[in-house]
């Protein structure tokens, strides 16, 4: 008679620290794991700052866009030609002092 409440109290040991490590194992993986609390406040952050960069490079583009626009065949801008052609190609006008 002994041995059975010894015997159920050493199982029942065994079990009881058997779950509380599973349910630690599955805690902590659910803290640090790879699909974890801190991995998502890590792709959160890195989503935010892709999203920032994002709307700088479409703002380029929309300026690109747009100079392109205005330097094609249909559309001629001529002063953002004449910008171009002085930047690019150094070009004076005569009547023009050019101060280095």
């Amino acid at each position: 008679m002994t041995s059975t409440p010894k015997r159920t109290s050493v199982g029942s040991a065994i079990f009881y620290s058997l779950a509380f490590l599973t349910g630690s194992y599955f805690i902590f993986a659910a803290i640090q794991g790879d699909y974890g609390v801190f991995r998502r406040v890590q792709i959160e952050a890195e989503a935010d700052m892709l999203r920032s960069e994002l709307d700088e490079i479409s703002a380029q583009v929309a300026a690109y866009e747009n100079k392109t626009h205005r330097l094609s065949d249909d559309y001629l801008d001529v002063d953002l030609l004449d910008e171009q052609t002085r930047e690019v190609l150094g070009y004076v006008r005569s009547d023009e002092i050019v101060i280095r």
